[in-house]
């Protein structure tokens, strides 16, 4: 199963019903950069979120230390309007879903499809 689809389903029981989801990536709250310092501040610090975008708000979901597919409880709710941001580089830090957290380039474009529905 396809990382997006497994966390689409693994989001499904946090959903209202009717919702739907538009889109969803992964983040996490250490920058890999850190991991130049030393290894044992990612493992220590870091954190994963899943952030799930519907058609009606934009969930910020804790996932876990060792892997991004679990979607645990729902840490913050933000209205649907919020624009995420236009992501850039490897890393881009997020600051606009009430926590800092780094979005790898792999789900950049999940984060642009999820502010171009806003935009229209």
């Amino acid at each position: 199963m396809a990382l997006r689809d497994k966390l689409r389903k693994n989001a499904a029981h946090h959903l209202q019903p009717g919702e739907t989801i538009q889109s969803v990536f992964c983040a996490q709250t250490t920058s890999q950069y850190f991991a130049l310092i030393s290894y044992w501040i990612i493992i220590l610090s870091n954190a994963y979120r899943v952030v799930v975008v519907t058609d009606r708000r934009i969930l910020v979901c804790k996932s876990g230390r060792l892997s991004m597919t679990p979607v645990k409880e729902i840490l913050r709710e933000l209205p649907r309007g919020t624009r995420i941001g236009q992501p850039s580089g490897l890393w881009w830090r997020c600051e606009t879903l009430g926590e800092r957290l780094y979005i790898n380039k792999r789900f950049h474009k999940d984060v642009n499809a999820a502010d171009a529905v806003v935009a229209h």
